[in-house]
């Protein structure tokens, strides 16, 4: 059997290492902004409190058409046995009194009540089941728009990386050109301010990435510590065709968790005036009483109760509270709507100001601003350009792909709040 080498065997170990790497990055979150939402929808524990507070109110759905429970009364009658036997004195038995007497009864609410409470209750469950989805809409919107940021810093230290590369490879051609006495020696002197500027900026920026990672964690309920995989690509953006106000308006008045919520809210309230008014109506007890007397039941009783509503100006002040609170809830629906149109507009303004920035860059600046540094680069190997008009192109084609960068991330941001808005995704 032929021996392993030690360099087969440390080329072995790189490659496992190598894919357990991979296998890690693969198995983390943060890939893809669909991961991070996968993995919160499962562990996010403000959106489970609201999914739990959601089930239990459709418990309460039943609960609040059912009849209350019956009533069972036991009354013991001549207790001293006054006027019985000679030999009989007080007794708590049922046999050994003068009588007993049961009487088993049962609250039947005015028609149609028990109806409108259930109603009430689903009406109820309904709204807390928006605000489940409300929850979850405002948690997805802050994860694709913290992905958004975390794609977008990790570009620009690469960027920043790649701007360092460069002006490593500018001081050395101004280091060349001063031994050869064609520059100055303040060329390679700028050179090295400038790489240690951006080596400035790029610590900036690794923390800034290091708090966009622990503002993804803590969405996820994480660890703020917690390491996640390299960010790879952004969502696609929606074509302009499919940004139209007028189709989103249909789509969030529709489908906005907030809007269902308040129309939920309206139902209850409604049914919740309609039981006022129906409280105008008595209520109802029936019961029967078997009468035992010694040892057996010799006499039955019915009973019928009802009470009498003689408080009307009561009811009047509660019929009036009931009003008022089905127009707060409709006045409460159309400025939430207001507000999420005036909202849908000014992302939708926001998403097409950032698109037309971000086309702008790449097909005008950035192609001038790599013609131009060619141009100087050039220049100054020939010495007809100075360092400062080469330093300038190159900080030039920095901010023109930064420009591109920030536009993609305010995109994808506005992109976040008009899904948050509809209630689905574009």
């Amino acid at each position: 059997m032929r021996s392993v080498t030690a360099t087969q065997a440390l080329a072995m170990l790189l490659a496992l290492a190598m894919m357990g790497s991979a296998i890690a990055q693969e198995t983390l979150p943060g890939r893809t902004v669909e991961s991070l939402l996968d993995y919160a929808k499962s562990s996010n524990p403000e959106y489970a409190s609201m999914r739990l507070e959601a089930e239990a109110a459709s418990e309460r759905v039943y609960p609040a058409g059912a009849l209350p429970d019956p009533v069972l009364r036991t009354e013991l009658q001549n207790v001293t046995n006054f006027g019985a036997e000679s030999g009989t004195s007080f007794n708590l038995l049922p046999s050994r009194v003068g009588s007993t007497k049961y009487t088993v009864m049962q609250s039947l609410p005015f028609w149609g009540k028990r109806d409108l409470k259930r109603e009430a209750a689903e009406a109820e469950a309904q709204a807390a089941q928006g605000k489940a989805g409300l929850t979850w809409t405002e948690q997805a919107a802050r994860i694709k728009t913290a992905y958004a940021q975390y794609f977008a810093v990790a570009r620009l230290i690469r960027l920043n990386q790649e701007v360092i590369d460069l002006i490593d490879r500018m001081e050395r051609i101004s280091q060349a050109r001063y031994a050869g006495g064609l520059a100055p020696q303040q060329d390679a002197i700028r050179a090295q301010v400038e790489r240690t500027s951006m080596r400035n900026e790029l610590i900036q920026m690794e923390t800034e990435h290091h708090h966009a990672r622990a503002r993804l964690n803590a969405l996820l309920a994480r660890p703020a510590q917690s390491s996640l995989a390299d960010p790879e690509q952004l969502r696609p953006v929606p074509i302009p065709a499919k940004l139209d106000y007028t189709t989103l308006e249909d789509r969030l008045r529709g489908r906005n968790p907030q809007l269902f919520t308040d129309d939920a809210k309206i139902r209850a309230a409604e049914k919740n005036r309609d039981l006022t008014y129906r409280n105008r109506y008595p209520d109802f007890t029936v019961g029967v009483s078997p009468i035992q007397t010694r040892s057996r039941v010799n006499e039955w009783e019915l009973m019928f109760e009802l009470n009498i509503p003689l408080q009307q100006e009561s009811r009047r002040s509660q019929e009036r509270e009931a009003e008022k609170m089905l127009d707060a809830a409709k006045a409460r629906k159309d400025a939430t709507a207001n507000q999420l149109l005036a909202d849908l507009s000014e992302n939708l303004s926001g998403i097409d100001a950032a698109r037309r920035m971000e086309q702008l860059a790449q097909t005008s600046l950035l192609p001038q601003a790599e013609l131009t540094f060619k141009a100087a680069l050039a220049g100054y190997e020939t010495g007809k350009v100075d360092f400062a008009t080469l330093l300038d192109a190159q900080r030039q084609i920095r901010k023109a792909k930064q420009d591109v960068i920030k536009a993609q991330a305010e995109q994808q941001g506005r992109l976040a709040d008009i899904e948050r808005l509809i209630g689905e995704e574009l």
